[in-house]
């Protein structure tokens, strides 16, 4: 169903990949939107336990795509330098496809936001706990399944 890679020297290793999604700083997750129109938003992440996570309002319009057709798309570019010489970009990127749901299990939506909040902050984990605590009722986590995904570079060939 995936599409093989066109330019297969470019693809990057499982390991290479895994160090992207623990590492990137945000992605776009593009999701079917209103009117069969692609929607697409920079969202902050994490990757944990295999499954990308993102926070988000309990309503707008992501969620409102999401709860219509759960396939979605996630892209990340990790390093890009631009090389005006060669009119080229050089990049790292990965690109996942999955489905994306609504976590409803209170536990993994914690989890999830635990493990989002020590991604990017450097508070304590009473710090998190309280923030997390009082922000809970009003949060929603999104959990991105992913069925398949593959990292792409391009730099320049030896």
């Amino acid at each position: 169903m995936f599409r093989k890679m066109r330019r297969a020297h470019q693809q990057m290793t499982d390991v290479q990949v895994e160090e992207i999604l623990k590492n990137a700083d945000y992605g776009t997750l593009s999701v079917i939107g209103d009117g069969g129109y692609p929607y697409c938003v920079p969202l902050n992440f994490v990757y944990y336990n295999g499954k990308i996570y993102f926070h988000c309002a309990k309503a707008g319009h992501k969620v409102d795509a999401i709860k219509e057709n759960s396939k979605a798309c996630f892209n990340i570019v990790s390093e890009q330098k631009v090389i005006e010489e060669k009119y080229t970009t050089y990049y790292k990127s990965v690109t996942a496809f999955g489905n994306a749901r609504i976590v409803d299990n209170e536990k993994l939506k914690i989890e999830a936001v635990t493990a989002l909040a020590k991604k990017y902050v450097s508070f304590g984990d009473e710090e998190i706990k309280k923030e997390i605590d009082a922000a809970l009722k009003a949060l929603c986590i999104i959990e991105f399944d992913i069925e398949h995904v593959t990292g792409k570079e391009y730099k320049p060939q030896k």
